[in-house]
């Protein structure tokens, strides 16, 4: 039977830090303001959801941040799991759930009833609009009240069509450089992960969930606060932005 060490899995972590850093050279930026406002508004030792957790890269800087803190990772991707699973074996304070965060019965799946601070990056625009709205419902119902949530994702203004042009070529310009400079994109890790006698089953099997890519949709930092804000939250504005990314902070 074919196994991964630990040197393997932070090998893969490193990789998937790079290709995602060739799309988003501020992503360390944007998670240590996430983990500045755990800190500020639930203390050192928060209990954490990742939702949509991928290889685990939010729960990684949070521990290496909050010692104390737990996390729950949930995700339906097979590949990025078992690379999230092999990062923390061994360590008690992550627990991973695979579900579709598309099934209504997944809140059930996780270990707590509620979280002090539910956080996701970079993932929910893989769902419509609909099918977010129905989740942010589900995600007001584990935050405890004054806790958290917060999402760090592509939210484009449609109401600044000639600055979302710029941005977007400015993107693609960034993107070429970064390739060239040795960065994989998205379909090279992929390729890539497929070869590994470990990944090979499990990313066949993502590719049969999802596709090649997202069919979801990338509303504005306004419809997200608007929405949390009709599911119950209390607050919501953005507390962090580059050009074509929002970090949103919701409190319960």
């Amino acid at each position: 039977m074919t196994t991964s060490t630990a040197a393997d899995w932070a090998a893969w972590q490193e990789s998937w830090d790079r290709q995602q850093e060739s799309y988003m050279p501020d992503r360390e930026e944007r998670f240590r303001i996430m983990l500045d406002m755990v800190e500020a508004f639930v203390g050192p030792a928060p209990r954490v959801l990742d939702l949509a957790c991928g290889t685990g890269s939010i729960t990684a800087r949070l521990l290496a941040r909050l010692p104390h803190a737990t996390s729950t990772g949930i995700d339906l991707d097979p590949a990025l799991l078992t690379i999230a699973r092999g990062t923390f074996d061994g360590d008690d304070r992550v627990t991973f759930v695979e579900a579709d965060l598309k099934d209504p019965d997944w809140p059930a799946r996780l270990p707590y009833d509620t979280y002090d601070a539910v956080l996701t990056a970079t993932a929910l625009h893989w769902l419509r609009t609909d099918p977010l709205d129905t989740l942010y419902g589900q995600v007001a119902g584990l935050v405890r009240h004054g806790g958290v949530f917060m999402n760090a994702d592509h939210m484009i203004d449609d109401s600044t069509p000639r600055i979302n042009a710029i941005e977007s070529t400015r993107r693609r310009t960034r993107m070429e450089q970064a390739t060239r400079g040795g960065a994989l994109d998205w379909a090279e890790w992929w390729a890539l992960a497929a070869k590994d006698p470990v990944l090979a089953a499990p990313t066949a099997r993502r590719f049969e969930i999802y596709g090649v890519h997202a069919d979801g949709e990338m509303p504005s930092a306004a419809w997200h606060a608007r929405t949390l804000l009709a599911h119950g939250f209390g607050e919501a504005r953005p507390v962090w932005c580059s050009p074509s990314d929002t970090l949103l902070l919701a409190l319960k």
